[in-house]
């Protein structure tokens, strides 16, 4: 699109975000301040709450926050349209409406008796877009009362950590485009976001310019001032996010495919052979992620998601171990990095999970936005005193008021970090965290937990990390799971076991790349819960194939039900069974398809069926019980 060209009026959007009778929430992205209007197939009158957070001088998020006078029904399609100068989606997104509709729709569902749910998007990853599942799910005939709750995502929806090298190009597009403000940068050499734009090291290079715990006089010892180096670990760190404009332009592609018609990505000059040979790679990976944007953004219209972040969102094993948080926050530039992620993630998912508790902190939005001088650079006090703030919210988690009930933990943030050894793995939660969960347990009959690292994982790969982490490198293999910090896991397993929470848990993760499905029983305690631990990973991502396949036939032999090595890990109070995918060609446990997790509940809360939607094509992979 030429440079004068007028931009769209919405960028990105609506996405339906949290949806109860009375209450809806909607998530969009406008080149300018709009006054959306709702309109309802049911009429019934609402007040409409619109907030509005500048991100650049033709960029602004938009929060639609409708209470309804009167509840709306359930199980009944809903059709609804957001007028924007009073033209509807059937004028200014077309692409989100289903073959023959002419308005796009919801269905408030009575009860949680169907999901779906997973985890782990990465863009240029070569599989096919799992979301995309979703939009062949409601695209087919169906009768309201059969279309699922809500979706799920379970982390890593977007991978600030892990970009393609055109997707970079884009971001730098779009950011030049929307005029998305600057900032000033502290710790670095270069002064300022122009800056690092321009730097030569900007484009595959960024892993140099990264805070590294050892110095090593290379480009990374010249960037950075100081002695003392945070720890950034992903090893694909080539073209990590480091501004908030670049995390903001990340979002706007990878939910629209509006952003995408405002850039172009040519290859950057002065790239290696061996690095133009991955641009066009990753170029090709791309195109096809950009051509499934129309059924992603459809999906995300027509279904309401709830998210929370894990690592990718933010950074690799971020707050990992003790040591990688003292280490990551005691740096300025590292610290700003992590920030401003967590900012991106705020306006961008969190603020739609549970908008009443994000107050004080969007206020300190429109301060940073406010403080944007007459070149488009944010006051550096103001952005680092947001992240200040962020840094001790505690909020993050969050429960829908469902049946069965619904509790999304916050598994990144509040956690039991070791007090022998800096560098051991923190807990998930920590004591209080583990105390509220409790408390928000008591007295359901059945409970759903999202935990983005699964509960109960393949004990193999869980021995592996313990290993790595006992020779003091847990870094190194992401040794972070549940059972990897002994007071984390005995008191989880503890809650299970008490008598006023849940008789049945069902466990949603992600996180791993790979999906399985085991049903738990605790030992030797009558009337003990059932639990399932149901695993889907990822959208768009997958374990290395060879080596799942070698890690599913170890952990068959060594960890049998009659082998010695169950006793040395901590669920030998516990009965876990895991469930052989229908598809399954040797028995293995461990599924490997990009794709999503579809999941079905009778009415007490158990999972009636379990199925793997695989983005490939493939007919449904269906997990079914052992008598079956």
């Amino acid at each position: 699109m030429p440079e004068n060209t007028p931009l769209p009026l919405v960028l990105a959007g609506p996405l339906l975000r949290r949806l109860e009778p009375a209450r809806m929430v909607l998530w969009l992205v406008g080149s300018q301040p709009l006054q959306p209007e709702l309109h309802l197939q049911h009429s019934t009158e609402y007040t409409l709450s619109c907030q509005v957070i500048p991100i650049g001088q033709h960029a602004f998020v938009h929060l639609l926050d409708i209470q309804l006078h009167t509840p709306l029904p359930t199980d009944v399609q809903i059709d609804y349209d957001v007028l924007i100068g009073g033209q509807g989606i059937a004028t200014w997104a077309p692409h989100l409406l289903y073959e023959g509709a002419r308005l796009p729709n919801f269905v408030i569902r009575e009860r949680l008796d169907q999901l779906l749910h997973g985890s782990c998007r990465k863009p240029h990853h070569p599989a096919a877009d799992g979301l995309l599942c979703a939009d062949r799910l409601l695209a087919a005939p169906h009768a309201p009362a059969e279309r699922p709750a809500l979706l799920m995502m379970s982390g890593d929806q977007v991978y600030a950590d892990d970009v393609a090298g055109p997707m970079l190009r884009a971001i730098h597009g779009l950011i030049e485009r929307l005029s998305l403000y600057h900032e000033h940068l502290e710790g670095a050499v270069v002064e300022n976001s122009a800056e690092l734009y321009r730097h030569p090291a900007s484009y595959y290079h960024r892993a140099d310019l990264l805070p590294a715990l050892e110095s090593n006089e290379t480009l990374r010892e010249r960037f950075f001032g100081g002695t003392r180096k945070p720890i950034f670990t992903s090893s694909n760190a080539d073209n990590h996010l480091v501004t908030l404009a670049e995390i903001m332009a990340m979002y706007l592609l990878v939910w629209s495919p509006v952003p995408w018609t405002l850039v172009d990505t040519p290859m950057p000059s002065g790239l290696t052979t061996q690095r133009q040979a991955r641009y066009q790679r990753e170029q090709h990976c791309l195109k096809g992620f950009v051509e499934g944007l129309d059924g992603v953004a459809r999906v995300l219209a027509h279904l309401p998601s709830l998210m929370i972040f894990d690592d990718h969102d933010i950074t690799d094993d971020w707050n990992l171990s003790a040591q990688w948080e003292e280490t990551a926050y005691g740096h300025a530039f590292s610290r700003r990095i992590i920030g401003n992620a967590l900012i991106g993630y705020m306006l961008c998912q969190g603020w739609g999970n549970n908008p009443d508790v994000f107050g004080e902190l969007l206020q300190s939005c429109q301060a940073l936005s406010h403080s944007a001088d007459d070149d488009g650079y944010f006051d550096r006090a103001a952005q680092d005193g947001l992240i200040k703030q962020l840094l001790r919210f505690q909020e993050w988690h969050f429960v829908l008021p469902t049946q069965p009930a619904l509790l999304v933990l916050d598994t990144r943030t509040r956690r039991w970090r070791s007090e022998s050894k800096l560098q051991k793995p923190s807990g998930l939660l920590d004591w209080e965290a583990l105390c509220e969960l409790q408390q928000a347990l008591l007295d359901h009959p059945s409970a759903i937990i999202v935990s983005p690292a699964p509960l109960f994982g393949v004990k193999l790969i869980e021995t592996i990390q313990r290993v790595f982490s006992w020779c003091g490198y847990p870094l190194l293999v992401d040794a972070e799971n549940w059972m990897a910090h002994r007071g984390a896991a005995q008191v989880i397993l503890n809650i299970f076991r008490h008598s006023r929470t849940p008789g049945h848990y069902v466990i949603l993760s992600g996180d791993v790349h790979y999906s399985f499905v085991y049903e738990v029983m605790i030992r030797h305690k009558r009337g003990a819960p059932h639990l399932w631990q149901i695993t889907s990973s990822g959208i768009k991502n997958e374990f290395p194939r060879r080596l799942l396949d070698v890690f599913d036939r170890l952990n068959r032999w060594l960890y049998a039900p009659r082998s010695p090595l169950n006793w040395f890990t901590k669920r030998r109070l516990m009965q876990v069974v895991p469930r052989t995918p229908a598809h399954s060609k040797a028995g293995e446990r461990l599924w490997n398809s990009a794709g999503l997790g579809q999941v079905f509940f009778n009415a007490q809360g158990q999972p009636e069926r379990i199925f793997q939607l695989n983005a490939n094509g493939a007919p449904p992979t269906e997990f079914p019980r052992e008598a079956e």
